[in-house]
């Protein structure tokens, strides 16, 4: 695989600062029932990296001690972890909502077919990555017979009352493009998901997120192979606009990878590099304040321009009105 971090270190990319915390974003590990063309975290079913129940404990301590209200469990798919529900019970119980970034085939793994029960019981707000509501275009970027078992996963995720008008249970679905261009404008899209996925399955949904496709890893390796990635940069230069800076994520999220050290976000955590605070070359989550977040410096580097682009990119979609 092509290391992009060697052609992105050097930028130009505006600074910034960080407001106050909001967001506890926390990846529970690489392994991944998929294996996808696009998967900035390189993830796959070979993958053994895994957070272990010590470091769940230190998760749920920051909970305790902070002020975050949202704590956004991802991967990989985090359902596979084995603390991922003992991790979702205790959060739940301390009152912070709940995100679940699903890649909705893992409901249909072995052990999993009571996980749509699990999630409504305790309110998780279910993120779900479909790429496409066409089967041609999420099988060529997912796999062979993703998009059926796509279609199955939305449908148990309905069926216990998800996407449902007034059941409080929320569930977006997440477009990412197929190749090297930037989503289409996310209210318009949605109007297309929802009429598609309506007439064909009977799927209903929340919101649409549309996200970029940011050049690092997996994603990253297949433009530079293809020798497409300065035109890509190119493109998320040229695209660049500056009032999307105030609403980039890395302002209000902090992300926790597997092992418990922290990052701007989980775009940095992929490219290994680490939040800096007090000139510390690394710091852990149990070792962090929370306070001391507030105003300090994230760390950029040229793949910044992927959340400013167009619309905009973050983890809650589009940052700009269409």
């Amino acid at each position: 695989m092509h290391s992009t971090l060697p052609l992105l270190r050097e930028t130009d990319f505006p600074p910034l600062r960080r407001a106050s915390l909001q967001t506890l974003q926390v990846n529970l590990g690489r392994r991944c029932n998929q294996q996808c063309l696009h998967c900035h975290v390189d993830a796959g079913p070979r993958r053994r990296e895994v957070m272990d129940a010590a470091t769940m404990g230190e998760v749920l301590d920051f909970l305790r001690r902070s002020r975050v209200r949202t704590l956004d469990l991802t991967g990989g798919a985090p359902e596979l972890n084995p603390g991922f529900r003992e991790l979702v019970r205790e959060a739940w119980g301390l009152g912070v909502g709940i995100i679940d970034r699903c890649n909705l085939t893992v409901l249909l793994e072995p052990g999993q077919e009571d996980l749509a029960d699990f999630l409504a019981a305790h309110r998780v707000h279910v993120v779900a990555s479909l790429p496409c509501y066409l089967q041609e275009n999420v099988d060529g970027q997912r796999g062979k017979g993703v998009h059926a078992r796509s279609i199955e996963g939305l449908r148990r995720l309905n069926a216990v009352g998800y996407g449902q008008a007034d059941s409080g249970l929320t569930l977006d679905l997440v477009y990412n493009p197929t190749g090297p261009r930037l989503p289409p404008p996310q209210c318009a899209l949605e109007a297309d998901y929802r009429r598609e996925l309506g007439q064909r399955f009977g799927i209903v949904f929340n919101s649409l997120l549309t996200l970029a496709n940011m050049p690092i890893k997996r994603f990253g390796s297949m433009l530079v192979s293809r020798g497409e990635f300065a035109a890509y940069m190119a493109l998320l230069k040229g695209a660049h606009r500056a009032t999307n800076l105030a609403a980039v994520m890395c302002r209000t999220l902090l992300s926790v990878d597997w092992r418990g050290f922290v990052y701007d976000c989980d775009f940095n955590q992929m490219l290994d590099l680490p939040l800096v605070l007090d000139g510390r070359p690394r710091t852990r989550l149990q070792d962090l304040d929370p306070a001391a977040l507030e105003g300090n410096a994230v760390v950029v580097a040229d793949h910044c321009y992927g959340c400013t682009a167009g619309q905009g990119s973050s983890c809650g979609g589009a940052l700009a009105a269409d």
